[in-house]
């Protein structure tokens, strides 16, 4: 006697289904991460440039207001030996279940430290 397994794939489907769906949609996630990473990059390239050549903290900051949206810039100096320039962006998390995991708004950063001159 022959048994129908139609119904067995079916639930089986139903089953996974979700799980395949939420690493589609982590992969998405981690994807926009990179590529947000990956934009600041060269935006970093950018403003290392233009703070050799001794531009004001205000034209950096009209730049990437220019070019870019909703990026943070910090410029610290601690104990005149190093400059530490830091460029972030919030990326905002899809997946409900890497919401656990990640923060909320997680903010891909760029870090780059300079000899003081």
């Amino acid at each position: 006697m022959l048994k129908n397994k139609k119904g067995q794939a079916l639930v089986e489907f139903v089953i996974i289904l979700p799980v395949l769906i939420m690493i589609v949609f982590c992969l998405i996630d981690f994807g926009r991460i990179f590529y947000t990473k990956n934009n600041l990059e060269g935006t970093m390239d950018k403003v290392v440039e233009m703070y050799n050549d001794n531009e004001t903290h205000e034209n950096i900051l009209a730049y990437l207001e220019k070019n870019t949206s909703d990026v943070s810039l910090k410029i610290t100096n601690e104990d005149n030996k190093y400059i530490e320039i830091t460029v972030g962006k919030k990326v905002d998390i899809i997946t409900p279940g890497l919401k656990t995991i990640l923060p909320d708004d997680y903010e891909a950063t760029v870090k780059r430290v300079l000899p003081y001159e």
